[in-house]
């Protein structure tokens, strides 16, 4: 069975977790891409790591309520129930950043912003100024007004990321969110991350194993849908060797971890 993250290290909550699976299964036609999980993730931040085609991305997406699951239990903030109000009233307290999220290329980037807000109903006396503190966040406050067809990819990624936090939500699930953005700004941005993992669940899919060592004190370790780890970074340091690859007691954890657990499937085939 495993571990789940224990949230005892980070700041209280009104909920045991804000996020809780059990035997979570998700299905893309015949292809089982999330396969019976179990996952408990309370207030922090967390990185989910994973190779190609683990199963992360299918994962947020349907923690972000974009998918349904095929079969198992899954409870966010308390709610197991999914009535078209109760999912109205979740997603105003959801932050979801897809790998690839639209918008239009003539608004500016607080019209974007604001925008978002609109469609999370965040409460009209407050959008001017959850707005602007969610772009001064990202460092955008310079291009607030400048349109998102002329941004550079990493600017763009900043103005997701503005959106996704612009509710200021109790969950913030991030797929990818550091890509294009240069060395300064991932550091500001990980300072950011465990600012707001102070109060909120954060849960980050990235493949840079060095984010998750400098922002997260939980991982969740996946691969081919399921989870092959999920516990405290000191764990996943502590599980390689130095006969494992890797350039980083985090690297080496990975590669030992996912070794064991294709040994082990192997195994159990014969």
């Amino acid at each position: 069975m495993p571990r789940t993250v224990s949230a005892s290290e980070t700041a209280p909550t009104r909920y045991a977790h804000h996020i809780r699976a059990h035997a979570l299964t998700v299905r893309h036609g015949r292809r089982t891409a999330v396969d019976g999980i179990d996952l408990e993730l309370g207030t922090g931040v967390h990185g989910l790591l994973g190779p190609n085609g683990a199963g992360k991305t299918t994962l947020i997406r349907t923690l972000a309520t974009v998918l349904t699951p095929h079969s198992g239990d899954l409870e966010l903030l308390g709610n197991a129930r999914r009535s078209r109000g109760e999912l109205r009233e979740l997603r105003r307290r959801l932050g979801y950043l897809p790998q690839a999220f639209g918008h239009y290329r003539r608004f500016t980037v607080r019209e974007f912003v604001e925008y978002m807000a609109w469609l999370k109903e965040v409460p009209r006396h407050r959008v001017a100024d959850a707005v602007q503190h969610s772009i001064d966040r990202v460092d955008l406050t310079g291009r607030a007004d400048d349109r998102m067809g002329s941004l550079s990819g990493g600017m763009l990624r900043r103005a997701g990321i503005a959106q996704a936090i612009v509710n200021d939500p109790d969950i913030l699930l991030l797929d990818e969110p550091t890509v294009g953005l240069d060395p300064a700004q991932r550091m500001e941005f990980r300072t950011l991350l465990r600012d707001i993992g102070a109060q909120s669940c954060v849960l980050v899919s990235t493949h840079l194993v060095e984010d998750v060592g400098a922002a997260c004190a939980g991982v969740v370790l996946m691969d081919e849908g399921r989870t092959v780890f999920a516990g405290h970074l000191d764990h996943l340091r502590a599980a390689g060797t130095g006969a494992d690859p890797g350039d980083s007691d985090i690297e080496r954890g990975y590669s030992a971890l996912l070794r064991r657990h294709r040994e082990g499937k192997a195994g159990a085939g014969r």
